[in-house]
């Protein structure tokens, strides 16, 4: 049962990914690509996850981790940016 569970998430999750990336695509403004671009890393992480569920294995929980922590900071570099017009003072 959660073998069905785990493939179902799996088509789920390749689904968001296909409509974040439509999204990224033809996003009318920089905004929502960002936005789109934030779903996508989550959509990442949570495949990670799946899979490291699927094979039993702490080391994609790791690597989902590390995606997390570089895309919460190219957020907010990026929303920064958005507002500022630059990334550094």
């Amino acid at each position: 049962m959660l073998t069905l569970a785990v493939w179902l998430s799996f088509v789920l999750v390749a689904g968001a990914i296909v409509f974040s990336a439509l999204r990224l695509l033809i996003g009318p403004s920089a905004a929502d690509r960002i936005l789109a671009l934030d779903t996508l890393y989550i959509n990442a992480i949570a495949l990670l996850v799946l899979l490291g569920i699927q094979l039993a294995s702490p080391l994609y929980f790791e690597a989902a981790l590390l995606i997390a922590l570089m895309g919460f900071v190219g957020t907010v570099a990026l929303a920064k940016f958005l507002l500022r017009g630059d990334i550094i003072e």
